[in-house]
């Protein structure tokens, strides 16, 4: 029998997506915990039970696992926010959501959709780290084909997430694409300005001086993007 820290190697499709799946498993585990930049391939290894050697015949690299989970978190987010917009769409066609939009309930509205937004990436920890790592390391140390394939699924998510919030506000699909693509920019950025849970975030709290450093991040956000919405909004009312 094979010990812990040396498994079998996975013969089978079906072994090797258990393997895989355990694997990032792991990676989400160690992540949650203590942050995407302080875990190493040798600590997901370890975690899983396995050698670094063995495991690279699943991943070739740390950067390859957590792109993974990035695209797989752009999935689980979108279909979350796009069943939470629906709660505050008028649940029309897009001619009768333009209309509704600039209707008399269009501000209270668009604030709702901007926080729910805010809200649901707050909400997601892990994926707010994703989201600050994966333009400048996640898609650096990894093959061209894994690069594709994170990309399309994250283009094919903010388009979906871009027109379900077309059926809450009167906007362009350009418009919605920019207001998803600057929800998760900026809560990524923002989350790791907030640096919760960190010897930064203690020191900003407990020193005056650096009160401004203190980064609330769902307010923040929602903000930010109610701004953005009534700004496109009303572009698109006077055109």
């Amino acid at each position: 029998m094979a010990s812990r820290s040396q498994p079998t190697r996975a013969r089978s499709p079906e072994a090797k997506r258990a393997r895989e799946a355990a694997i990032l498993a792991a990676a989400t585990r160690l992540a949650t915990a203590n942050g995407i930049r302080s875990v190493t391939l040798t600590d997901i290894a370890a975690e899983v039970g396995m050698h670094k050697s063995a495991m690279l015949r699943y991943f070739e690299t740390r950067e390859e696992i957590f792109l993974r989970l990035a695209g797989a978190g752009w999935v689980e987010w979108s279909q979350a926010v796009r069943e939470q917009l629906a709660g505050i769409s008028p649940g029309a066609d897009d001619e009768d959501s333009a209309h509704a939009a600039n209707s008399a309930d269009r501000e209270p509205r668009l604030h709702a959709a901007a926080g729910l937004l805010a809200e649901s990436l707050v909400g997601r920890p892990l994926f707010c780290d994703l989201l600050a790592h994966t333009p400048m390391t996640l898609e650096r140390n990894v093959s061209l084909e894994s690069v594709r394939s994170f990309k399309l699924i994250a283009i094919a998510e903010v388009a979906a997430v871009g027109e379900a919030l077309r059926r809450v506000a009167a906007l362009s699909p350009a418009q919605a694409g920019d207001v998803v693509a600057t929800a998760t920019a900026m809560a990524g950025a923002l989350w790791q300005m907030a640096a919760p849970g960190t010897e930064l975030r203690r020191l900003y709290e407990s020193d005056p001086d650096l009160a401004h450093a203190v980064v609330d991040v769902a307010p923040r956000l929602t903000g930010i993007l109610s701004a953005l919405l009534r700004g496109y909004s009303a572009e698109s009312a006077a055109e």
